[in-house]
């Protein structure tokens, strides 16, 4: 009946076509080589977290029978009064957290933090540690800087290697108190059975050590350059914010506020109000600019936790 025409296809749709496949593959290709760099990024964080924690417990803790927090903190515990084998006593005891925070959290982050926790038992039960120091502030001081980049460095691989962060996140959500609230109640009531069932000392220089790992955690995941949020009011508002542009390099926002009632009168005077996020480095080179412009200008800081887009993620920092 019909003859089947034959589809013409002209050399611009050819040429179109071959481009969309180009970008598909090169985007496919790209999406690979992230997926991958990403594998090699947790990988590479969880196992330094696993080597430290292995360092911090057999080349410090463990010899002078000193103990930690958290669910760690409890395996020390049980292993110094009962002389139970810690490696098995620290799976044992995260598996209700691990199988908590498959529930609360998701399978990927749960199947991440068992293989971690099962390495570190490992690691623990038949890596040759060396015996550092006898000093008992060394050990506390040294002990916790290890144990807290254990958690830094598993957390940053999407990870815990220590289940009480599980159980304080899962309570916050039921109670109005914060996951450090958590933590710290935690370790507080771990801290005071060792002073019963050990000694006052070991519970001292536990505190010690658990410092010494909290601070090494905020190093780890914040870094030397924490964010500050800084809110700036100033009638020269033009004048700094073109400093925090063209000499920082640094992103504001803008937003129209007015005065209240200051000794000069200026009352309910429209004033543009800046925010902007810097690293702790900048603030001393903000604040000491701000006061040539404006020595009355007030400044409000807060410590950031975290940023998305925008200018502020870590850079170097620029001269004038």
């Amino acid at each position: 009946m019909f003859e089947k025409l034959p589809v013409i296809t002209t050399v611009a749709e050819e040429g179109k076509t071959s481009s969309v496949s180009r970008y598909k593959l090169a985007k496919d290709s790209w999406r690979k080589k992230k997926s991958v760099w990403q594998t090699v990024r947790i990988t590479l964080f969880i196992s330094l977290g696993i080597l430290a924690a292995g360092f911090g417990l057999r080349g410090f803790l463990m010899p002078s029978h000193f103990i930690d927090g958290g669910v760690t903190g409890i395996s020390l515990l049980i292993n110094a009064k009962t002389g139970f084998p810690l490696s098995v006593l620290i799976v044992l005891i995260n598996i209700p957290f691990v199988l908590l925070g498959w529930r609360q959290i998701g399978r990927g982050f749960s199947i991440k933090s068992i293989v971690a926790i099962s390495l570190l038992a490992l690691v623990v039960a038949i890596f040759p540690y060396p015996i550092v120091t006898e000093d008992k502030l060394l050990i506390a001081v040294f002990g916790g800087f290890f144990l807290g980049a254990r958690i830094g460095l598993t957390i940053r691989g999407g990870a815990v290697i220590d289940g009480t962060e599980i159980l304080a996140i899962f309570l916050s959500r039921k109670r109005s108190l914060t996951v450090g609230d958590f933590i710290m109640v935690f370790n507080i009531v771990i801290f005071g059975i060792a002073a019963w069932l050990l000694q006052v000392e070991t519970a001292l220089y536990a505190i010690l050590t658990y410092l010494a790992a909290a601070k090494t955690v905020d190093f780890i995941l914040e870094g030397i350059e924490e964010f500050t949020g800084v809110t700036i009011i100033s009638p020269h508002s033009e004048e700094i914010a073109e400093f925090i542009k063209q000499k920082m390099g640094r992103g504001l926002t803008i937003y129209s506020g007015k005065r209240g009632f200051g000794k000069r009168g200026d009352t309910l005077l429209a004033n543009d109000i800046i925010f902007t996020v810097v690293t702790r480095l900048e603030i001393a080179r903000l604040t000491t600019e701000i006061e040539k412009i404006d020595p009355n200008a007030f400044i409000v800081m807060q410590s950031i936790k975290d940023t998305r887009g925008g200018m502020v993620k870590k850079r170097p920092l620029k001269e004038d």
